[in-house]
């Protein structure tokens, strides 16, 4: 960093542009940077060999940003040099895997916050190992030391702060984040919407965010088209997809039905455990997820995915997996693996569960699989993102001076009548004049 910029508000785009998910952001001001988030971009088609430091790196799935990465990863990359900074710390706004999946490969000396929510529910789930990428000397479940945030507290890192607020999004616990430096009101989105359970959270913190200098805003709804606006206005929310579920359900009163969704929407799943006809049966580890979160108890088995026992669990709630494969009116089930054990004509409800949609090359071979075997297939999908007109709205609330897409394909898409608009690259760094 030249001597003339070390007073002034420095963001640098590390990655998360042009792409969906995988965000580095760092905030520079002085001797004091901040980084956000923390996770990879989500690229299955690669079909790499391994997800070491290096393979991530030599495949752009993320940063190679220096004096960040835990100083035990073996690697022979020669990472860029940089400046020196006696403040440094990484915060994480949600749980989702493009934000939060290499956190076991950050330096542990660096500190990183994350609500207290998002630190229970990575704890959570990553219990049997298989949610973020594991620390190369630790064992599979380990999450590295997460300093725990509350709402309405500062963190202070240096000469910057930064003030974390809830957001509604499909990840409980979701956040945004205001980030003040010396000269300059910063404002990121995260993930964030206006149409889920916590809609209130978002008009909060967009009233908080009013007339920022820059607002670093995802736009994933306007990825998928030139004219994102022009598309069927689709108003299907959190409640509908929950009362959609329930009228299959009733429509189907002597068949066999399971569902699967993704473990970090803990409050679709709820809502479900709540309002379904049947008995909900949920696979161990999400079984333990609503415990420990919600103190919910509900009815579990054990998958071959995840056989290990769950301690705390109430063991008159678990029902034997092969009382699951021949029922057809008793339970409604989820079902993370072994599909081909289902029944034939059965219905299977895929409500965001992996693998995610057509992106994914898994996702054409689950369908053919599923089909084959007889396997009704019904989607029921409420995104976590901002619907194209809501993301205007968003805007309109906070009035920034300055605008920059981000976790977006189509960053374009996103407009700003309030001030300018910069469309960023990967590693641009934009320098903030003060006033």
């Amino acid at each position: 960093m030249e001597l003339k910029d070390k007073n002034k508000t420095i963001v640098t785009f590390h990655s998360g542009i042009m792409t969906i998910g995988g965000t580095v952001i760092e905030v520079s001001y002085n001797d004091s940077h901040i980084f956000f988030d923390f996770g990879t971009e989500f690229r299955p088609e690669l079909n790499l060999k391994d997800e070491s430091l290096e393979t991530l790196i030599n495949n752009r799935l993320i940063p190679a940003i220096p004096a960040v990465y835990d100083k035990n990863l073996s690697t022979d990359l020669e990472l860029p040099t940089i400046g020196e900074f006696n403040h440094t710390a990484v915060f994480l706004s949600h749980v989702h895997l493009d934000h939060s999946k290499m956190v076991n490969y950050l330096d542990e000396d660096i500190p990183l916050y994350a609500f207290g929510k998002t630190e229970q529910l990575l704890k959570s789930l990553n219990r049997a190992g298989t949610f973020l990428i594991p620390s190369p000397d630790k064992e599979l479940s380990y999450v590295r030391p997460i300093t725990k945030v509350e709402q309405g507290e500062i963190v202070t890192v240096g000469e910057i702060t930064v003030e974390m607020m809830p957001v509604d999004h499909d990840a409980y616990g979701a956040t945004g984040f205001l980030i003040r430096t010396p000269d300059k009101f910063l404002v990121y989105t995260g993930d964030l919407r206006l149409h889920g359970y916590d809609a209130q959270d978002t008009i909060d913190f967009c009233n908080n965010a009013q007339d920022c200098d820059m607002l670093m805003m995802e736009g994933v709804s306007v990825s998928f088209s030139d004219n994102p606006r022009e598309l069927e206005i689709d108003t299907f929310t959190e409640e509908d997809l929950v009362e959609s579920l329930v009228e299959l359900e009733l429509e189907s009163p002597d068949r066999q039905i399971t569902f699967n969704g993704y473990p970090a929407n803990l409050k679709r799943f709820a809502k479900i455990v709540e309002r379904s006809p049947r008995t909900v049966v949920l696979e161990a580890q999400m079984a333990a997820l609503l415990a420990e979160i919600f103190n919910i108890e509900v009815a579990y088995y054990y998958s071959s995915k995840n056989p290990e026992k769950v301690e705390f669990l109430d063991e008159s709630l678990e029902i034997p997996y092969e009382n699951l494969l021949t029922d057809k009116g008793e339970y409604l089930w989820q079902v993370v693996d072994n599909f081909e054990n289902l029944q034939d004509g059965s219905l299977y409800i895929h409500s965001d569960a992996e693998p995610l949609g057509d992106f994914d090359p898994a996702y054409a071979k689950f369908l053919k699989m599923l089909a084959s075997k007889n396997i009704e297939f019904t989607r029921l999908s409420c995104s976590g993102h901002a619907r194209p007109r809501d993301l205007d709205k968003i805007i309109a609330m906070i009035h920034p001076k300055l605008l920059v897409p981000i976790h977006t394909l189509k960053p374009e898409n996103l407009e700003n009548p309030y001030g300018e608009r910069i469309l960023p690259r990967r590693g641009q760094k934009i320098i903030l004049q003060g006033e």
